[in-house]
């Protein structure tokens, strides 16, 4: 099985289509260029038809649209920049897009209008009464409530003529992005048949009687002198430490299926689905990051998060989940063969849809090695047990339903106190 950096594909930005008069040379507007192609056609077709009065109107747009050109052919004398705060944010919450407007020259301008693109769509700034010198703040909202990597940008000043036939812009900011990651609802943990560190874990390099070596990293004040590793020291220049792990600890495995079969119903419900389905995968994750116990997560298609050590490991999850897609994968089997190659212990959390569910007859096969399996289906179309044919997983397997947060919590909630 592939091991990329999560064996994920990532939502594709859409890319803002290019306006005429942005950054080049044509100036008048998609309008203006068919005023300014019809009068041509008229002024051309005037004498020979003997049409006086298509030689009037032909010369009326001409000069209409040599005079939007003229309108916006001055340099534009401003400068702007743009800043998103905050540059992560939980689907949503709130973001914003702060815009600093600053006009050139020792005459200020009555108006400056600007054109920012959000998720492909253009958004209309515009800004009163600047001094010249002066800085001029604006701000519009950002949309956070689709999960995933949105584009911002570019940011263009803008000049166009009343009527609508020519237009001027230049770029003033680059492109940005605000990556909006899934919502994380408070779920317990679940309890396995592993007795708990009693104080739990402080971090990866605690000090524990039963701990074993995992990797090296550099000397941190206060770090046990015992623990120095000469060699690595001697041949890396500087003081290197071995790095234990309590490996006691209970482990949490998440198994995340993003196939689209396993999300069944019309676009809009298998989307919903989909998106609870990684509200559920991470809520469960955050749980066991939050006790600062060791974590895994997987999907059919790799490993997304191998290591939960590092005290990042809890902001590299939801960034790894913010970005995570529907795969057109048609079994989940190669998760839990995956699974059955490597250490298998503590609980094991597999995340589905309630559709098609190849390959699950994989997790059969690692349920003995693990002390707690729990199957999580989501999606409206069962909201209860007996709303989906049981034959549906192995048999034997626990499962349980979710229609939605609020019911996801409280069927985990009834799980963990088992």
């Amino acid at each position: 099985m592939a091991r990329d950096r999560a064996g994920l594909r990532k939502r594709r930005d859409p890319v803002p289509a290019r306006r005429l008069g942005a950054d080049g040379w044509w100036l008048p507007t998609p309008v203006g260029t068919r005023v300014l192609a019809v009068s041509v056609l008229l002024l051309a077709l005037s004498w020979p038809l003997g049409y006086p009065e298509a030689a009037v109107l032909g010369g009326g747009g001409l000069l209409a649209v040599l005079g939007a050109v003229a309108w916006v052919l001055p340099p534009l004398r401003v400068d702007a920049a743009r800043t998103v705060t905050p540059a992560r944010v939980t689907r949503g919450d709130r973001a914003e897009a702060v815009v600093t407007v600053t006009v050139r020259g020792r005459r200020g301008a009555r108006r400056v209008d600007l054109e920012d693109a959000c998720d492909g769509r253009p958004v209309a700034v515009s800004v009163a009464d600047v001094a010249p010198h002066a800085a001029a703040v604006t701000r519009y909202p950002l949309p956070t409530g689709r999960r995933g990597r949105l584009a911002v940008g570019p940011l263009h000043a803008v000049r166009a003529d009343p009527a609508g036939l020519a237009r001027r812009a230049r770029r003033c900011a680059d492109d940005t992005a605000v990556l909006v990651r899934p919502r994380v609802h408070p779920l317990p943990l679940l309890a396995s048949g592993r007795a708990h560190h009693i104080e739990g874990p402080d971090s990866a390099s605690a000090d524990g009687g039963s701990q074993t070596f995992h990797t090296l990293r550099a000397y941190v004040m206060g770090d046990d002198l015992r623990r120095i590793h000469w060699r690595s020291t001697a041949r890396t220049g500087e003081l290197m430490v071995r790095q234990m792990v309590d490996v006691s600890m209970p482990r949490t495995t998440v198994v995340l299926d993003t196939r689209g079969a396993a999300y069944p119903g019309l676009p809009e419900r298998a989307a919903d689905a989909f998106e609870l389905a990684v509200e559920a995968a991470a809520s469960v994750c955050c749980a066991a990051l939050l006790h600062r116990f060791p974590l895994r997560l997987l999907t059919e298609g790799g490993i997304a998060l191998a290591d939960s050590a590092r005290g990042s490991a809890g902001e590299e999850l939801l960034d790894v989940l913010a970005v995570v897609a529907v795969s057109e994968g048609t079994s989940a089997a190669d998760a839990f063969d995956e699974l059955d190659r490597s250490r298998a212990d503590g609980t094991l959390v597999v995340v589905t849809g309630t559709g098609d569910t190849a390959g699950f007859g994989g997790l059969a096969k690692v349920s003995g090695r693990f002390e707690r399996v729990l199957v999580v289906r989501v999606g409206g179309a069962a909201a209860a047990a007996d709303e989906a044919p049981a034959s549906a997983l192995p048999a034997g397997t626990p499962y349980v339903y979710a229609a939605s947060a609020e019911v996801l919590v409280t069927v985990w909630q009834r799980e963990a106190a088992r």
